[in-house]
């Protein structure tokens, strides 16, 4: 089959096939007399191999020692368990790392009154050096009365729009 065919049989673009026969990922494809890549079935499980592997998230390197194990009839589970298992580590500290961020925005969110003044923690924090809003044990109020929020905005180190 040529590569739109293989690419509509796999559910992987044309221009990925190709990208991953450049690295190394997909043996590359024999040739028809006039040039054009000819695909085989094995070709297309390995594209789907593929596809499933980047679904769930693992790296190209991680994609390429499953095909190897896949590949090999003589492989150890255990290997490919481990490369899972590694994987599924990964995924929970990234987890971790997007539920951290989901709740400093949150916090951020709870303390903006999202109204017509000017003061804004979300912005204030994505404005503090590299660091500060992350030491910060203590946020600012915003509660504040509107004449402190002129005073405020005549002090503001920010500058107006």
């Amino acid at each position: 089959m040529n590569i739109g065919e293989a690419a509509r049989s796999s559910g992987v673009s044309a221009k990925m096939i190709r990208h991953y026969e450049a690295i190394g990922l997909l043996s590359p494809a024999a040739r028809s007399r006039s040039g054009y890549r000819i695909y085989s079935d094995s070709d297309v499980y390995a594209l789907r191999f593929i596809r499933r592997a980047r679904d769930l998230g693992f790296s190209l390197h991680q994609i390429k020692q499953l095909l190897e194990l896949w590949r090999d009839r003589r492989r150890s589970s255990a290997d490919v368990k481990r490369i899972a298992l590694a994987h599924v580590d990964e995924l929970r500290r990234k987890i971790a790392e997007l539920e951290s961020m989901a709740r400093t925005l949150e916090h951020l969110a709870r303390h903006c009154h999202g109204d017509h003044r000017p003061e804004c923690p979300i912005l204030d924090d994505l404005a503090a050096p590299a660091g500060a809003a992350a030491r910060r044990t203590k946020r600012p109020s915003y509660a504040s009365p509107d004449k402190t929020d002129e005073r405020h905005a005549r002090r503001s180190p920010h500058p107006a729009r």
